[in-house]
């Protein structure tokens, strides 16, 4: 017990010394991080209000500027506002306003170590941010927060700080004395034998490293770590997420390790144009949405090799660097023979599942010839996956429907990997899935994934439910974790998103060039109000609900023909299927129709629809959503849409109108849309008119609310939240092992 004490002792004293060095430090660092928080926040405030408060301000109503206050001042730490035209004259401010501000002394409050005021209130933060009113200033805003929020984090802080070293002394303690004991028996034999369990310490060498304080080292940065990651999911909300943010989190968390996607379509496709190669970017959601985390995390995409000239440019292992301009990752292509894909791609994947799980009113196709097809390519594909994979425990990221049989087989391959399932479309509830006759073993597949994600939470209790139904497994629906076969997967909620801010080769041309050059392309007079549709040619987009509500609009709002068109841009896509090339026929004969109706009894002038069937670049996309009055999105069912974010992300102007199915999941998002029904063409004809005619401040109103909750939901965030679920799942997976190996030992 002495030799046990002598080891105790003067860890206690060390551990002590510790935790009071660091409380000053963490309480240093806390206020830091918060008074950055509070900079980037009155930015956004500021960049906010600033419009509607230059206009309260002309119209020289001090009564309403009062109001104005008033209101927002009502979240919680938003202490005070003001505001100055000038520094010779009084602040217009809330109550609360600190008497000692005033319009002539604000530049000592504009420096970066200069924005703290103590008040008998309390710490408050003061933030200057100079307005503009048409390129000119008009006078500075003065918001400020209070702090006092910060004390309370930090005395929690403190206090978590304390109980952690206490319990750290604690086991410490446990650790050497038991160390100790053993060592006092003879039984070490180095580290070796430590973990092994033997936990015997010997006398090293001369001139040899102690091995005594290792264990305890490890545990202690092992215990760090969670304290640091506990906070970063705490204060979440206040992270900013941009590539750079991603990539510097997954270099903290996923240091060295091995990321693999896996998805049918490429993000890039070499086609050959006569005597040279193109390359084209797919007009996907999917590529949209993970070709930026590629760019962030670098890494292998695994995809079906697809165009014309994908074989001409891979190496002697099947990859190619993108993106062509400046590479970051690879894409690993996989070569699928024709009878592979029609029965894998076209049959299974599209005239199976894809209708099953939008239940878009046609009729799913299943063949036991298109089955065999898409568990061999299913199998290809992981075989693929163990090839690329650098380690035995990859992160692998699977993507969509057309790979609902690989998390298992992955596993199987490779049973330390971690699988991160995201199912793009809807899924149904389980009378409708039900009806696919491989039903059991598509859903077992699946469940051999870590993570399993999907758009919404309604999505996910209907596969919870649909589990619950099918097979023998352990459901937890508190935790949403499914346990099959003694391997449990998480089932979360990761709404998916776009790269934000936008590319400035995509919002980089003005709004009036793009105004212009749009009519001018299409044959439309200069002040011709201009609707954009954006979609594949599937019918589960509603393209053909959409042109009726634009034919019920002209029927009920003539004096909309002539004044009106609506551009459809349709990428082809599925040709093969019968049921796509049906209907396309549909959409093209119903947008003639239209034309003809509109165009007869004298009434000269432009189409009502332009239909272009035909793949467009990304820039023009851009181009066509920044030059229309509106954007119509009609799905009759979609797991999120992005097309409808991209549309918002798109309007730097503020202006345009957004008119959005309430069958989308962006729709739960973006409740400041017009939300219709798509089946319903009178509503959606109301709506058309209504976005025609809704005033410019109810626009800008609506498009900064949504342009906000984008900018902060966006790609990365969906990205770094799965990511960083998967490495805390990896973290907590080594130190069960590392306790089993200890326990076994």
């Amino acid at each position: 017990m002495r030799l046990s004490l002598r080891f105790v002792l003067p860890l206690l004293i060390v551990l002590a010394g510790f935790a009071y060095a660091i409380v000053p430090l963490v309480d240093q660092f806390t206020q830091r991080w918060f008074v950055r928080d509070m900079d980037i926040r009155s930015s956004l405030i500021a960049n906010t209000i600033g419009e509607s408060l230059l206009e309260q301000v002309a119209a020289g109503s001090k009564a309403k500027t009062a109001a104005f206050f008033v209101r927002i001042t009502q979240d919680e730490r938003l202490y005070a506002i003001g505001y100055c035209a000038a520094p010779q004259s009084a602040p217009l401010a809330s109550k609360l306003f600190p008497g000692d501000i005033r319009c002539d002394n604000l530049t000592r409050f504009e420096g970066a170590d200069k924005n703290l005021l103590t008040s008998a209130s309390g710490p408050l933060h003061v933030a200057v941010k100079p307005l503009e009113s048409g390129g000119t200033a008009a006078g500075k805003l003065v918001l400020i927060h209070d702090m006092s929020f910060v004390e309370r984090r930090s005395e929690e802080t403190r206090r978590y700080v304390f109980f952690f070293f206490a319990g750290l002394a604690i086991v410490v303690s446990l650790i050497t004395v038991i160390v100790a004991q053993l060592s006092w028996r003879g039984w070490v034999q180095g580290m070796r034998a430590l973990l092994r369990g033997e936990g015997l310490l010997r006398q090293p060498p001369v001139g040899a490293a102690q091995p005594e304080f290792q264990p305890i080292a490890r545990d202690l940065q092992r215990l760090i770590r969670d304290l640091e990651n506990e906070a970063r999911s705490r204060d979440e909300g206040q992270t900013t997420w941009t590539a750079e943010s991603l990539r510097a989190i997954l270099q903290g968390e996923l240091r060295g390790e091995d990321v693999i996607v896996v998805s049918n379509r490429e993000p890039y496709i070499h086609q050959q144009r006569g005597d040279h190669i193109e390359v084209q970017r797919p007009a996907s959601g999917l590529v949209t949405a993970l070709e930026p985390i590629m760019r962030a995390c670098s890494g292998t995409w695994i995809a079906h090799g697809s165009g014309s000239a994908d074989r001409a440019v891979v190496d002697a292992r099947d990859h190619v660097q993108v993106p062509p301009d400046k590479p970051a990752y690879q894409i690993r292509r996989l070569w699928l023979t024709a009878a592979e894909e029609a029965g894998y791609y076209f049959g299974f994947a599209n005239e199976g599942l894809w209708p099953l799980c939008h239940i878009a009113h046609v009729r799913p196709t299943f063949r036991s010839g298109d089955w065999a097809h898409y568990e061999a390519v299913n199998r290809k594909f992981a075989r693929a996956v163990a090839e690329e994979a650098k380690t035995d425990a990859p992160i692998v990221l699977v993507q969509d429907y057309h790979f609902a049989l690989l998390p298992r087989m992955i596993r199987e391959l490779l049973p330390n990997a971690t699988v991160i399932t995201f199912w793009h479309i809807p899924w149904p509830n389980p009378e409708s899935f039900s009806i696919c006759p491989w039903r059991e073993q598509i859903v077992a597949g699946m469940l051999g994934s870590s993570i399993l994600g999907f758009h919404t939470q309604s999505h996910c209790n209907n596969f919870v439910d649909t589990v619950d139904r099918l097979l023998e497994a352990n459901v937890d629906r508190e935790s949403f974790r499914v346990t099959l076969g003694g391997h449990a997967t998480a089932v979360r909620r990761y709404p998916i998103s776009i790269d934000w801010p936008p590319a400035e080769e995509m919002v980089g041309k003005p709004v009036d060039e793009c105004r212009a050059e749009i009519r001018r392309a299409h044959d439309l007079p200069a002040d011709h109000a201009v609707g954009i549709g954006v979609d594949r040619l599937d019918y589960t987009k509603g393209i053909v609900e959409r042109f009726r509500a634009i034919e019920r609009l002209l029927e009920l709002r003539p004096e909309w023909i002539g004044r009106f068109s609506f551009i459809q841009i349709a990428a082809p896509t599925r040709s093969s299927i019968e049921e796509y090339q049906s209907h396309e026929a549909q959409v093209r004969a119903l947008a003639t129709r239209i034309n003809d109706r509109f165009s007869r009894a004298g009434r000269a002038g432009p189409p009502p629809i332009l239909l272009k069937v035909e793949h467009h670049e990304p820039r023009q996309i851009y181009e066509h959503y920044r030059a229309a009055e509106l954007c119509f999105v009609s799905s009759l069912h979609d797991g999120m849409n992005l097309v409808a974010k991209e549309f918002v992300a798109s309007r730097d102007d503020g202006r345009g109108v957004l008119i959005l199915s309430q069958f989308t999941g962006a729709a739960r998002e973006l409740p400041e849309a017009l939300i219709v029904n798509p089946y319903d063409a009178d509503q959606c004809a109301a709506a058309l008119h209504l976005a025609l005619t809704m005033p410019e401040a109810e626009q800008r109103d609506r498009m900064r609310l949504m342009r906000n909750l984008v900018a902060e939901f966006n790609v990365y965030r969906w990205a770094g939240r799965m990511l960083l679920d998967a490495a805390i799942m990896r973290r907590r997976g080594r130190l069960a092992d590392g306790a089993a190996t200890a326990g076994n030992g």
